[in-house]
């Protein structure tokens, strides 16, 4: 399981909108085989029948699809937006903060979920994040939320 590790990470990324942010965040997953290229346009297509279900907070979106669509290991990816950007979600909206998350299984999906859900219960720790500068400061945030 791999979870916001050095090269899954990346800051002040400029997209034009959401569906450019979730590829993103789909392409440092890619780029260490956690993922298929399937996987991101399964994403992708998740937020264009479904919409914006997958902003959770103020700021934050975590796009996933099913496991089947391509994942070969659960792991969790950052995307840290240079300018929010709208989703289209009707109180969450703009979002800094993009996860892609993939899931190898139904029980790895909780796992990554409730990790994530620790790390973002805490309002501190969001601002951190959106004003992080290297992987220095995600990986103190993470080690506080411990």
């Amino acid at each position: 399981m791999k979870f916001l590790e050095e090269n899954m990470v990346q800051f002040d990324v400029e997209v034009a909108n959401a569906e450019e942010a979730i590829e993103a965040a789909g392409n440092l997953l890619l780029q260490q085989k956690l993922i298929e290229s399937s996987y991101i346009q399964a994403m992708k297509q998740a937020y264009q029948t479904n919409g914006p279900y997958f902003v959770l907070a103020p700021q934050i979106a975590i796009p996933h699809a099913r496991p089947e669509d391509g994942v070969n290991e659960a792991s969790v990816s950052l995307v840290q937006l240079k300018k929010p950007i709208p989703f289209g979600h009707a109180t969450n909206d703009p979002v800094r903060l993009v996860f892609g998350l993939g899931a190898a299984s139904s029980d790895e999906h909780l796992v990554l979920l409730r990790k994530l859900t620790g790390l973002l219960n805490n309002a501190d720790n969001i601002n951190q994040l959106i004003h992080a500068r290297g992987i220095a400061d995600i990986n103190k945030i993470i080690e506080m939320g411990r």
